[in-house]
């Protein structure tokens, strides 16, 4: 991965559906001569997947909570019940494995406090191994998710 590798993945972050000539434009190569290194990329996983970045609010999801959870074992098939049972659940759309006082860390994303009591009461609460879980919920974003921090990827 080179430098202008670097200055493709840093367009791409802020804008996926930017056209080849333009971003080519960007940074110095020609529009055939990037697509070739946009697909290096993709093939070498450096570019995973192309997603559009949704409005939550505008779709009616103003709540978003974070939950911690702390399982009762942590042996291995208590983490991957736990965790195949937390994919079934849409309305968690992140959950990690932690270092620390808790297992994960889940963020969830809803309409309001009312769907959060029920999804708490017929879905989490049943999720397996749980010994304990902490709520806690999003006042305001100070800083979105903004990209990765390209200035500190290693060139060579």
């Amino acid at each position: 991965m080179d430098d202008l590798d670097l200055k493709i993945l840093a367009h791409l972050q802020v804008d996926a559906r930017i056209s080849m000539a333009d971003l080519g434009g960007a940074i110095g190569l020609s529009a055939s001569a990037c697509h070739r290194r946009v697909k290096l990329l993709e093939e070498t996983g450096a570019i995973q997947r192309y997603v559009a970045e949704l409005g939550r609010e505008v779709l009616g999801l103003r709540v978003e909570l974070f939950v911690r959870v702390a399982l009762s074992s942590q042996a291995g098939s208590a983490l991957e019940a736990f965790e195949e049972a937390v994919r079934r659940v849409p309305e968690i759309v992140e959950c990690h494995l932690l270092a620390g006082h808790s297992d994960y860390l889940m963020r969830i994303v809803i309409g309001d406090m009312a769907e959060y009591e029920a999804l708490h009461r017929t879905r989490l609460t049943k999720l397996p191994g749980i010994a304990k879980m902490e709520t806690t919920f999003n006042l305001r974003t100070v800083t979105p998710y903004r990209g990765l921090p390209l200035g500190r990827v290693a060139t060579g």
